[in-house]
């Protein structure tokens, strides 16, 4: 399935970005922003491309023929954006924007590489958006090793999952029998840990689960966390930060973050409720329905 940028041109519009921006894209994904930010800034901008999944960078680097801006496409989780420009040489950008949505690529398997992100095929259980021989622990560190409450506390947490004791009480138990490797093994068990009136709803038991355990392997609320507080130091007065949020915890950080500077003054909202992408937008592709998209100016 091929993968369909959400919010492409509205997101892009409210960074006011002109001729010669410099912009980071926190998210390079499948280059959805990061064309329509080339065709603003032309050959007198320069593009900055951030993505922790290496096969985002190898995908695009078509860019840097068919676009004549300065383009740097850079294999970095966003957390460090401020090392990354420093790097560059870069001081300060005119806009930062993140997108914190998923490639079709990475659930379907057809980057390259099988991470455990969906149970729709049989897939090892990584959950990382970089290699596992990086990341401290993965997914199947978690559920094969990591005491029961601890289980159940990052589920509960991340997954806004009301059984989360069920299932981990379950994993646990089935670990027991036989160590759980694989991303349609771990779904089945949580199938079978919940009631059956929610195993009948429209999405798969498993999903907040499955959510809540690539959270906590990719430590993704504390590293937007750092990108908020790193992204306003790196915008010049009157740059713009964007982010684009599809879960109910993602957004809460960033309106939160977002209020705190504009009560500190170091910053105004744009808007001050969350865009929300059109109803046609939303109608041909559905997993829109859930992004908000917020934005605030450095003053």
């Amino acid at each position: 399935m091929r993968h369909i940028t959400v919010l492409q041109q509205e997101a892009t519009h409210e960074l006011n970005l002109s001729k010669g921006s410099v912009v980071v894209d926190c998210t390079l994904g499948s280059a959805g922003h990061a064309e329509t930010i080339l065709s603003i800034i032309g050959k007198e901008g320069t593009y900055i491309g951030l993505d922790a999944d290496k096969t985002a960078i190898e995908a695009n680097t078509h860019l840097h023929s068919e676009y004549k801006a300065t383009i740097h496409l850079v294999h970095s989780n966003f957390r460090d954006i401020k090392q990354t420009l420093e790097t560059l040489g870069i001081n300060s950008v005119d806009a930062v924007l993140a997108d914190l949505g998923w490639r079709m690529e990475q659930f379907d398997g057809s980057s390259g590489e099988k991470r455990g992100f969906s149970f729709q095929e049989d897939e090892p259980l990584h959950m990382t958006f970089g290699s596992p021989n990086d990341y401290p622990f993965t997914a199947h560190d978690i559920v094969n090793e990591w005491d029961e409450e601890d289980i159940a506390n990052v589920v509960y947490a991340y997954g806004e999952e009301h059984f989360s004791r069920r299932i981990a009480k379950a994993i646990v138990e089935k670990r027991k029998e036989e160590e759980i490797t694989s991303s349609v093994q771990l779904a089945d068990i949580i199938y079978h840990a919940v009631p059956v009136p929610y195993r009948r709803k429209r999405t798969h038991p498993a999903t907040k689960s499955f959510q809540a355990l690539r959270i906590a392997v990719n430590d993704e609320f504390d590293a937007l966390k750092e990108l908020l507080a790193s992204g306003m130091d790196v915008l010049k007065p009157g740059g713009r930060m964007g982010i684009i949020s599809f879960h109910s915890l993602e957004d809460r950080i960033v309106k939160q973050t977002f209020r705190e500077y504009a009560r500190d003054q170091k910053g105004v909202l744009v808007f001050k409720k969350p865009m929300a992408p059109s109803a046609e937008e939303q109608n041909s592709n559905p997993r829109a329905r859930s992004a908000k998209y917020r934005v605030i100016e450095k003053i």
